[in-house]
């Protein structure tokens, strides 16, 4: 897998640096506005958009252009490019028209989904507000999806996954040069978080031109739903839409359960989503995004025995990355919450909170990871179907257990739902996966796994540790902080590594040599 491991490292690369500036666009965001009314509002308005942006920004625009650029690339630079233009040409209308319709009908939607805004004056108004100004976003992520699809299949993961860090570079100078600004007039200054939201997916857009360029593409005005390969599109993409249109919902449930419960609740759930992120894009997402052209690349060859091998190895590499930062993570939550947004107007009460939700979202992230891999199989082979009835399963008992644990242990519940969803739905393609590669042992994989969250706990305890000696002995300024994480995790991977070595897994040495090797 030489091959997806370089992708693998230019997409992490490119990815850390986004992520890191997602975090501190986060923690300007809780100095400047803390957790209350307003950050409930922007959270909510910022997540009805983002309910359409898997259909048509990422995973299914990817699932099914990848696969099909990739065939039409075999036919030639021209049929690629034609087929791109047509596939941008359609997205310009059809998101085009979604986006007019989510401006203009903001105010119902916002009634609906966060009905229990309703009891908090303004709140509601607020929100609808910020949901117009926000829903052209969705325009210009499609469009930086798309054009991270075309470098993809170009085995180009560098610059579309430092793209999305231009989208947060605007997302943190906006708001703080907007604030003073806005005040002095009498607008909510939360207002300029939604205009740089909206800034930013048109530079993650923006950024990429130049790269597609010099990759080969150029645009051609062409428009047709009948076009041969637009038509193996979409195929893919409906059942793909469909399992998304399902987790969409509920995404879109969440929000109106959450609205119902205590103030503050869905920016904790929110700032914890924003650290979680950050293994699963550095490690997880990397892994199945690099792995899907590939794979594609072999199944449009005949080569199915190095499709298989390609998943399995992927699976391995992406279980070693996303089980250890998980765990370490995860014990060292509390001190990762408190340097990150403990500050302005984001309090210890804040901190415990979120600290909470993030634990109980970054026990699920090897999971989620596992089932970005495992369907990108499937959709190399143009079976999107699968996937989206394991989607509809998963979905459904994650509502459930939302609806009864939300009355026990509150907004706990919606991050432990959602670890507990992903593992089903892992599962359930691991039981169809047969029928696309035929037999395989399962116990050794499992053996891995395990294994290896034995290393990553005993690595995140020693972590959890020795940040505490460090934080009694030198004390709990910023730079103390930083410094004391920096040395907790780094001795917390050398630990975890060695014992990889120790419990014989030797898939650690070779990760490894992978990850460093020019």
């Amino acid at each position: 897998m030489p091959d997806i491991t370089r992708g693998v490292r230019a997409f992490t690369i490119g990815t850390a640096i986004s992520r890191v500036l997602g975090l501190i666009r986060e923690s300007v965001f809780a100095y400047l506005f803390g957790a209350g009314m307003t950050t409930d509002a922007f959270n909510a308005a910022f997540r009805i958009p983002n309910l359409f942006r898997d259909l048509f920004a990422e995973t299914a625009l990817s699932a099914a252009f990848i696969p099909a650029l990739t065939s039409a690339k075999q036919k030639g630079k021209e049929q690629q490019n034609l087929l791109a233009s047509n596939v941008f040409n359609i997205l310009v209308i059809v998101v085009g028209i979604t986006v007019a319709l989510g401006i203009i009908f903001s105010p119902y939607i916002v009634k609906v989904i966060a009905f229990g805004f309703g009891a908090v004056p303004n709140k509601l108004n607020l929100t609808a507000c910020l949901t117009t100004v926000i829903f052209p976003f969705l325009l210009f992520i499609a469009f930086a999806a798309w054009a991270m699809g075309y470098l993809n299949t170009e085995q180009e993961f560098f610059i579309p996954s430092l793209a999305p860090a231009f989208f947060n570079v605007l997302s943190i100078a906006t708001p703080i040069i907007l604030y003073a600004y806005l005040v002095n007039r009498g607008i909510e200054p939360i207002f300029g978080m939604g205009i740089g939201v909206t800034l930013g997916g048109l530079m993650q857009f923006l950024i990429q031109i130049p790269r597609l360029y010099n990759k080969g593409f150029r645009y051609r005005l062409y428009i047709n739903f009948k076009d041969p390969g637009f038509k193996k599109i979409i195929p893919l993409f409906i059942p793909v839409a469909m399992g998304l249109a399902a987790s969409r919902i509920n995404v879109t449930v969440d929000i109106f359960l959450i609205s119902l419960l205590a103030e503050r609740s869905m920016t904790w759930l929110n700032y914890a989503f924003r650290i979680m992120h950050l293994p699963l894009g550095l490690f997880g997402i990397a892994v199945g995004t690099v792995a899907l052209p590939t794979i594609s690349k072999y199944v449009v060859q005949g080569k199915h025995a190095e499709a298989k091998t390609t998943l399995f190895d992927s699976l391995k590499f992406v279980f070693f990355l996303t089980i250890s930062s998980a765990a370490i993570i995860a014990f060292l939550s509390h001190p990762i919450t408190r340097l990150i947004y403990e500050r302005g107007m984001f309090t210890r009460v804040d901190t415990d909170a979120t600290k909470i939700a993030l634990i109980l979202y970054i026990i699920g992230i090897p999971f989620v990871a596992g089932v970005r891999n495992v369907a990108a199989l499937f959709y190399a082979y143009k079976d999107s179907k699968t996937p989206m009835y394991a989607s509809f399963v998963a979905v459904g008992v994650n509502v459930i257990l939302n609806l009864v644990l939300m009355r026990i242990i509150g907004f706990r519940a919606f991050p432990l739902s959602t670890t507990i969803s992903s593992f089903l739905n892992l599962a359930i393609l691991f039981y169809f996966l047969p029928r696309k590669v035929g037999k395989f042992r399962l116990l050794p994989l499992v053996k891995y796994f395990v294994l290896l969250g034995i290393a990553a706990c005993a690595a995140g305890l020693a972590a959890m540790v020795i940040n505490d000696f460090l934080v009694n002995a030198i004390g709990l300024a910023f730079v103390n902080q930083l410094l004391n994480l920096l040395i907790s995790g780094i001795i917390a991977l050398v630990i975890f590594y060695s014992l990889c070595l120790i419990l014989g897994l030797g898939e650690a040495k070779d990760f490894l040599k992978r990850l460093v090797k020019r």
